[in-house]
């Protein structure tokens, strides 16, 4: 039995390298999926198939395919690194991250007023001297002096006293997912 191949174009897509098919001139995959990036259809090709592919680039209007497969690309590469969350596990941990770093911001401005009202200037501050902004002062409350960022300066991260955003955009304490 003969194998019969369509010869190949040197210029095949990465997607008709992948499916081993002759790349056809005005093949759809060809302006997203170039021939030197394999790897970029394998892993959307691997989540959601050639077909699927293929109708989601159909329906979607030729300006907004660009950004239609880089979308693609970006959830295939997530769902393969988390096959459990997926894209939602990325943006629950964006959402974890930015909550933290709203509660620093929160309790770094909380003590910076506090310094500037137990301790305004008397002098305009030169270059040469230090003002007492920065000083130590005795009397600080301990929970100034016990200060302790979420996460956003030290990188340490409790995960039973995280608050992050929910679909809403208010903050909850549910722990890893950003609904309720």
């Amino acid at each position: 039995m003969k194998n019969h191949q369509e010869p190949r174009s040197s210029s095949s897509c990465a997607a008709c390298k992948f499916l081993k098919r002759r790349c056809v001139p005005n093949c759809q995959f060809a302006p997203y999926f170039r021939s030197d990036e394999p790897k970029k259809f394998a892993k959307v090709h691997k989540v959601f198939g050639a077909s699927n592919v293929s109708k989601i680039l159909n329906e979607v209007p030729e300006e907004q395919r660009e950004d239609t497969v880089n979308s693609l690309v970006y959830e295939a590469e997530v769902r393969l690194r988390d096959p459990v969350y997926g894209c939602i596990g990325a943006i629950a941990s964006l959402q974890r991250r930015m909550a933290e770093l709203q509660n620093d911001l929160v309790l770094a401005r909380a003590r910076l007023a506090f310094y500037a009202t137990a301790n305004p200037p008397t002098a305009p501050a030169s270059s040469s001297s230090s003002s007492s902004f920065f000083n130590y002062d005795p009397n600080l409350p301990s929970s100034y002096l016990d200060f302790q960022p979420s996460g956003g300066f030290s990188g340490n991260y409790d995960h039973q006293n995280s608050l992050i955003l929910d679909h809403t955009g208010s903050l909850n304490q549910f722990g890893q997912f950003p609904f309720p």
